[in-house]
């Protein structure tokens, strides 16, 4: 029982961290593509640049994910950088 126990422990912030890039990232970049359409443009440039700019914010959500030191950094960088962006897209909605 031990070693399962040892072994959920070294392989859990792994996982945390997976889960954090791949749902934690496609959120940030749909709050990103959303936020853009509160932008002062027309709405269909609005549109075309939300979609560009999703996909780097999807791509540096990755990377921020795996760089920091630890799984609860990699969570709470993410929801830091959510809280503007879910205001801004609260506004378009």
């Amino acid at each position: 029982m031990t070693s399962l126990a040892g072994r959920v422990r070294s392989v859990g912030p792994l996982v945390s961290r997976i889960a954090a890039a791949l749902f934690g990232g496609y959120a940030l970049a749909a709050l990103a593509s959303v936020a853009v359409l509160a932008l002062p443009m027309s709405t269909p440039q609005a549109v075309l640049t939300g979609e560009m700019a999703s996909f780097l914010v999807y791509a540096a959500a990755v990377i921020w994910v795996f760089a920091v030191r630890s799984a609860l950094r990699a969570w709470a960088g993410l929801l830091v950088v959510a809280a503007p962006l879910l205001l801004a897209a609260w506004s378009v909605w």
